[in-house]
């Protein structure tokens, strides 16, 4: 599913063609026992689905949008929730016509290359579900 490089802290990975992006991350996450964290990446994708919050349902509208597409930048955070690793990522794609499309992702399958940096933080860092939010929030310690 991958490949990766460790230098210290950080890790440099190489996803293979055709594999579920959010997927493999957190199964890496899981292998390395990263519980706290941050990624980025770029590369290609054939299919994304994107998430947008709506605070006043406090839901999330997703798109799936099927097309040849960049990873014009992927960045987002490692954290835990209810044990398991809970990974927070935002995409930007940038489309054939030079317009980009962003979001939460939700899930994005490759299509090309894909090549990502996580930098793991020493300890764990938790999330609970605010119900005045409607969101999964860092619980941090004061």
């Amino acid at each position: 599913m991958y490949t990766y490089q460790a230098f210290g802290d950080r890790y440099v990975l190489s996803l293979e063609n055709h594999v579920e992006i959010t997927k493999a991350l957190t199964m890496f996450c899981e292998e390395k026992q990263i519980k706290a964290g941050v990624i980025h990446g770029i590369g290609a994708v054939g299919k994304a689905t994107l998430r947008f919050f709506d605070p006043h349902t406090k839901q999330y509208i997703d798109k799936t949008f099927q097309e040849q597409m960049e990873i014009a930048c992927l960045i987002g955070n490692i954290s835990q929730k209810e044990g398991k690793p809970y990974l927070h990522l935002h995409i930007t794609l940038a489309r054939s016509d030079y317009s980009a499309l962003a979001g939460h992702l939700l899930e994005a399958t490759l299509s090309g290359a894909g090549e990502f940096v996580i930098e793991a933080f020493d300890g764990s860092l938790e999330r609970y579900y605010n119900t005045s939010i409607g969101l999964n929030l860092y619980q941090l310690r004061k």
